[in-house]
């Protein structure tokens, strides 16, 4: 099973459900009320949503599974890799071995769902910045009561020239217009057995051809899940549910930058895989989205 945000008409997005593929039914609600819902809850809900036959279906009404007030959050220097990285870009390495070793993990805000691009819709590498890159992530959707309910693949685009000149630079490394995409679909937590047996994969094309490939396992997660989204909500609350993604280990080595008409492709077993256009700068993001949103009516 399976879970998508899908338009269901030009005026009606429903959470479909999904097996192998296909949609086996829906629930004409919003995703963020479904995560008002305890797991138990959820499932059971879920469990109950049957149709007589198979509903009509096209991956191009799949929308970013995120709506209404749900947050997206990020968790950073979670991998060795991802400590080497920052150490590598940083002007001041020493801040990242700290926070890597820290009780305190380093937890920052990445996106409202207005901002959350989809499959197939664009992401973007600041027009000011000389050294972006993916990073793709294994990412958590909570509910509102910290229980973590489901998995689907994140992409927390990233400035590291930004953040390397000043780590107080972070969130405009990291919160930006195309600066992150989810989906497409959200696999129910009770589906994985072990989500740290996963393997996530990236691949980047360039002018038609692979230009970087890579591939690592979420065993390599130097914390737990769990602590992860016991820092979130240890002082804040969110009715609406959030998004966290977990950090990476797939970081290109210096001096790979994403280039305006890169595609990044990010696959994680048992979840799916989440395809984006790379563009440049705010203005190429928002023609290209307003054009999605023509031609999806």
């Amino acid at each position: 099973m399976q879970l998508i945000r899908y338009r269901l008409s030009p005026t009606q997005t429903v959470v479909g459900i999904t097996e192998d593929g296909k949609l086996v039914g829906y629930i004409p609600a919003s995703f963020h009320a479904l995560l008002g819902l305890h797991t138990d809850e959820l499932r059971i809900r879920l469990e109950q949503v049957t149709q007589a036959q198979e509903a009509a279906f096209s991956f191009s009404d799949v929308l970013a599974p995120i709506d209404g007030e749900t947050e997206v959050w990020a968790a950073g220097v979670t991998y060795k890799r991802s400590m080497d990285a920052r150490r590598e870009e940083s002007e001041t390495p020493d801040i990242y071995s700290k926070v890597y070793a820290a009780a305190r993990p380093e937890l920052f805000f990445k996106a409202v769902a207005r901002r959350v691009s989809g499959q197939d819709q664009p992401i973007a590498v600041r027009a000011d910045s000389t050294w972006d890159v993916p990073e793709p992530e294994l990412a958590l959707v909570i509910n509102a009561y910290g229980e973590i309910v489901g998995y689907t693949v994140g992409n927390d685009v990233s400035s590291r020239s930004i953040e390397g000149e000043n780590p107080l630079y972070l969130p405009q490394a990291k919160v930006y217009a195309g600066s992150c995409a989810l989906g497409p679909a959200i696999t129910p937590a009770w589906e994985i057995a072990d989500p740290y047996s996963l393997t996530m994969y990236m691949t980047i094309e360039r002018n038609g051809e692979t230009y970087w490939t890579g591939q690592t396992s979420v065993g390599n997660l130097h914390r737990r899940l769990e602590e992860l989204v016991e820092y979130l909500y240890r002082e804040d609350d969110f009715p609406g549910g959030a998004i966290l993604c977990t950090g990476t280990a797939l970081v290109p080595d210096h001096p790979f930058t994403l280039q305006s008409g890169d595609t990044v492709k990010i696959t994680i077993d048992q979840i799916g895989t989440l395809r984006n256009p790379v563009v440049r700068g705010k203005a190429a993001y928002k023609t290209d989205r307003s054009n999605d949103a023509v031609k999806n009516g």
